[in-house]
């Protein structure tokens, strides 16, 4: 193809293009090169700085290239590599590892489940993943510019920093929750410990060793949920006449997490990678203090083997995949925006390879670990009650964390308070390195619309915006509303972005073309099962994923609890926003492009911009002679099954 873009004003010169020309003649890079550098002289001082006519064309191409990307902006870079890993797995390993996982394992096949999950995981999980830091640090890119690979695609990234601003101001409040148990846990007794007047309920203390074997039938709860529904949360039984005010201790307590984020970025990616260092490592520390002492209990083990016995008859049922993928999904924190972002600061020639199968393995082990602590002492609950079977004594989600486990901690005999203090610290730890990535993702985006601004102001002022967002959450309401957010703005959102995600990377940018990218930069060849995954697999999984999510989506609820109809509507305009920012940013592009005819200017909307690639000059014109090259070798006569097969295998 013509590879002078005169599409945008200020994407002059453009010498390069992912596709081949549709066009009757190919120009000579000589001959591009002796156009483009004419253009760029025009406005060059002083006068006389003008090209060779006898410049060789490798040679022209780098000079070309070095003039059109002296001005720009270096990003900035990890202080060590290391930083990078800890930092994805501080951001990776977070709440759903200690409480999801171990309950979606339980409702979907015990140790069956782990199949599917590590199928998926393998299958999904490390294609996306692999793929995500490999092309964001290929161009230094962010979760939106990273999109210059294909401009009109660029609303995906919009939509998935909007995703990630809603999930970062509700896991703050999460934190803020954590926060007050782990000031509780100081006091003796613990507080949830032991029923309260105040409550009104019928209530028995969860220090005490009640049979449920023999009181099956009571409608007593435990002092450890009344503790937690009726004096954390306050929780309200209805929303009908609005959220109520915000308890103040909540309030308070979620001016720590947001103090912590605030400092951590500070000074940007350069004092958060030091901050990873404690926040990858030290959750670790306390699981394995925890996994000694639940190892120690009474009737631990027959929660273990609960937890990772398999149901073979669950395995091949729909569902149980369907648990696996959104599992995956959401604990490796991919199709967010995040993992890009982090990469993005990563030296050109960083061995992501080695990161991505350091990351997913840590993942997966830390699930399985925290599933076996969190088990073991709801099997030692279940055997000092006397419970007929495990289930009777497991919470889902929040309530696994703030529910189950505080009333098993209740019961122990030796130095509750510590074990209490250790597993709110771990969960306050795993969800700070999560929050930080995510506000990095924000910090990004805007760092690289607004490149002046000073990494200290961005984060005062994202913490500030995320703290008045919060104290939605602390009120008695504020659960319905987290929950509400976190399907409509958050998880529904990504899961349709990461289909387009999939689509734009394998097929309109493509997979040959990404392989040829690594190649460059690591210097290493593609081997199939990437190329089959990212081509077929992978894309194909996402898509069934979600037509099965859509042919079984039932009417939202919370416990229950049906929203009321204008709530429902304003949940489908949350997930609008997040979902047409795809449109509406391909319109625009479309829009912008200045060529005479719509079918080229369509064609180009798909194709990078004339600076994509490496962040470096030198590097960048040499990238560029080598796809230019490339094209030139293209056959101009393939069908689109060639096109298709060249694609993938290529």
């Amino acid at each position: 193809m013509a590879t002078s873009n005169p599409a945008f004003e200020n994407d002059e010169p453009v010498l390069t293009s992912d596709r081949t020309s549709h066009t009757a003649t190919k120009p000579s890079l000589a001959a591009v090169t002796a156009k483009s550098s004419a253009k760029v002289n025009q406005f060059q001082q002083p006068p006389e700085q003008t090209t060779d006519s006898n410049t060789s064309r490798t040679g022209a191409l780098p000079e070309m290239n070095l003039m059109k990307n002296i001005h720009k902006v270096q990003r900035d870079k990890w202080g060590k590599d290391i930083e990078f890993l800890l930092s994805c797995i501080a951001l990776s390993v977070g709440l759903g590892n200690v409480w999801r996982f171990p309950f979606t394992a339980l409702e979907n096949g015990g140790g069956a489940f782990v199949i599917p999950y590590l199928i998926v995981l393998l299958l999904v999980g490390r294609p996306i993943y692999y793929l995500e830091m490999l092309i964001s640090q290929f161009s230094s890119r962010g979760c939106i510019n990273v999109y210059d690979a294909s401009p009109a695609m660029r609303g995906i990234g919009v939509g998935q920093t909007y995703s990630t601003f809603i999930v970062m101001t509700y896991y703050a409040s999460l934190m803020a929750v954590t926060m007050r148990y782990m000031i509780a846990s100081f006091g003796d007794p613990l507080p949830w410990s032991e029923c309260n007047d105040a409550w009104n309920a019928t209530c028995i203390d969860s220090r005490l060793i009640t049979n449920m074997a023999e009181n099956s039938t009571a409608t007593a709860v435990s002092s450890a949920e009344l503790y937690f529904v009726k004096d954390v949360l306050k929780e309200a039984s209805t929303i009908h006449d609005g959220i109520g005010t915000p308890d103040w201790r909540l309030v308070l307590c979620l001016l720590v997490p947001w103090t912590c984020i605030c400092l951590t970025l500070i000074k940007g990616i350069k004092s958060s990678g030091k901050v990873a260092y404690f926040l990858a490592i030290f959750p670790y520390v306390v699981m394995l203090v925890l996994l000694i002492r639940a190892c120690t209990l009474e009737g631990a083990a027959d929660g273990m083997l609960y937890f990772i016995k398999p149901q073979w008859d669950r395995i091949l049922e729909a569902k149980v995949w369907y648990a696996a993928v959104t599992q995956v999904f959401f604990s490796l924190t991919i199709c967010f925006g995040n993992v890009m972002m982090y990469s993005s600061y990563n030296r050109f020639h960083n061995n992501v390879y080695r990161d991505v199968t350091i990351v997913s393995i840590m993942d997966t082990l830390t699930s399985m670990l925290a599933g076996l602590i969190v088990f073991g002492v709801i099997g030692h609950l279940a055997h000092v009650l006397e419970a007929p079977d495990i289930k009777h004594v497991v919470r889902g989600g929040a309530g696994l964390a703030f529910i189950t486990y505080p009333d098993a901690i209740a019961k122990f005999t030796f130095w509750p308070q510590f074990f209490a203090i250790a597993f709110f610290l771990m969960l306050f730890v795993l969800g700070i390195g999560s929050n930080v990535g995510m506000a990095t993702t924000i910090m990004t985006v805007i760092r690289d619309r607004f490149p002046q601004l000073q990494p200290a102001l961005v984060a005062v002022g994202i913490a500030i915006v995320g703290y008045g967002i919060g104290i939605i959450y602390t009120t008695p309401g504020g659960q319905y509303v987290l929950d509400f957010l976190d399907f409509y703005g958050a998880s529904f959102v990504a899961l349709v972005l990461a289909v387009f995600e999939m689509f734009t990377f394998a097929w309109i940018y493509g997979v040959s073309r990404i392989c040829r990218d690594i190649e460059f930069m690591l210097g290493i060849k593609t081997g199939l099962y990437w190329r089959i995954c990212w081509g077929f697999i992978t894309p194909t999984l996402l898509a069934a994923i979600l037509l099965y999510h859509i042919a079984t989506y039932e009417t939202f609820t919370f416990n229950g609890y049906v929203y009321p109809d204008g709530m429902y509507a304003f949940g489908w305009c949350i997930f609008a926003a997040g979902v047409l920012q795809l449109p509406a940013w391909a319109i625009y592009t479309f829009l912008k492009r200045k060529e005479p005819d719509w079918r080229d200017r369509l064609l180009h909307c798909f194709k990078p911009t004339h600076d994509w690639g490496p962040e470096d000059p030198e590097l960048n014109a040499k990238y560029h002679e080598s796809v230019y090259k490339h094209e030139q070798s293209l056959p101009r006569d393939r069908s689109l099954v060639r096109r298709m097969f060249d694609n993938v295998f290529s």
